[in-house]
């Protein structure tokens, strides 16, 4: 329950900070990163995420099951005591804390790069989701590059592509978020940067959406990154449905891929970080004066088709 409380208490605190009330998320707020939870057989079976990486992780070292479905079914539980028993582990079936050590051991990830000087400067990170890299930019140059996973390629996993900012830091976690926590201010769910006790998941595509480092790397981060460091994710992106009316207030992946193209297009939106407030409205009304529709700074069909995305 405590973790569950400090997960609620991230994307309060990331609203509040944002400007926009915690409740105004129009997309499911269940989405991203979530308290690591024991897997075992119930009715109704567990599903999700989790479970599949727990399926393609027993299957890589041989335990089975045969089928990757996202379902914890008798297949996969009998995997996980096999597993457990192989490991000198009690072979209840249950998936804990203990369970997933043993699947990936922190010594299955590399050596740790040779540590650089803290940079001095005005930094920003990229995610390319594409490449499976993190890059931290100092005064606008490269610094260090990092091998992270990412959102799997599914239309509710994707990393969420945009312009985010750092607004929650936490030392030790443990469990699925390492020993390193930094949150982001994405406005439809739990999202951040993290480390992880799945390392053999890094340079693939196997999260619910959030960052995930080793631990070495994400401790060395955390330390040179201030809160308030703006992220930019790149790459592969969900689809989007253009078909409402964007007022201010709003907020959704739709609204960042309009802010995205209004930059594209030479509006300046000042950011884009999937909330509608007044510079996006701003930028929305310089386009409709530019093409002769009403200056509302309302998103609308004929918006839409002038930017390109209808």
């Amino acid at each position: 329950m405590t973790r569950l409380w400090l997960l609620a208490g991230i994307v309060a605190l990331a609203a509040s900070l944002s400007g926009v009330p915690a409740g105004a998320q129009e997309l499911d707020p269940s989405a991203g990163c979530g308290p690591e939870r024991a897997l075992s057989l119930r009715t109704p079976p567990i599903t999700g995420v989790d479970v599949q990486e727990l399926q393609e992780r027993l299957k890589t070292l041989g335990f089975g099951p045969q089928r990757i479905d996202g379902v914890y079914g008798p297949e996969t539980a009998e995997a996980v005591r096999r597993f457990q028993e192989s490991e000198g582990l009690t072979p209840d079936g249950i998936v804990g804390l203990e369970t997933w050590a043993a699947l990936g051991p922190e010594a299955s990830s590399p050596v740790a790069s040779p540590p650089k000087e803290k940079p001095e400067g005005e930094m920003m990170i990229v995610v390319d989701t594409n490449q499976l890299k993190l890059t931290l930019y100092v005064n606008g140059e490269p610094y260090k590059t990092y091998s992270v996973a990412v959102g799997r390629p599914n239309q509710f996993t994707l990393s969420p592509v945009g312009e985010w900012k750092i607004v929650h830091k936490a030392r030790n976690w443990g469990g699925g978020f390492g020993t390193r926590w930094m949150g982001l201010n994405v406005p439809w769910g739990i999202y951040g940067i993290h480390g992880t006790n799945k390392p053999w998941s890094i340079g693939t595509r196997a999260s619910a959406g959030c960052i995930r480092m080793f631990n070495h790397d994400v401790e060395e981060l955390y330390e040179w990154v201030p809160t308030g460091t703006p992220v930019k994710i790149i790459g592969v992106a969900p689809d989007v449905s253009f078909d409402r009316q964007i007022t201010q207030g709003a907020t959704g992946r739709d609204v960042v891929f309009v802010q995205l193209r209004l930059q594209e297009l030479g509006f300046d939106a000042q950011g884009a970080d999937g909330r509608f407030g007044p510079n996006s409205a701003a930028a929305v009304k310089e386009l409709q004066q530019l093409y002769g529709l009403p200056v509302d700074g309302v998103v609308y069909e004929d918006v839409y088709y002038i930017l390109g995305l209808k």
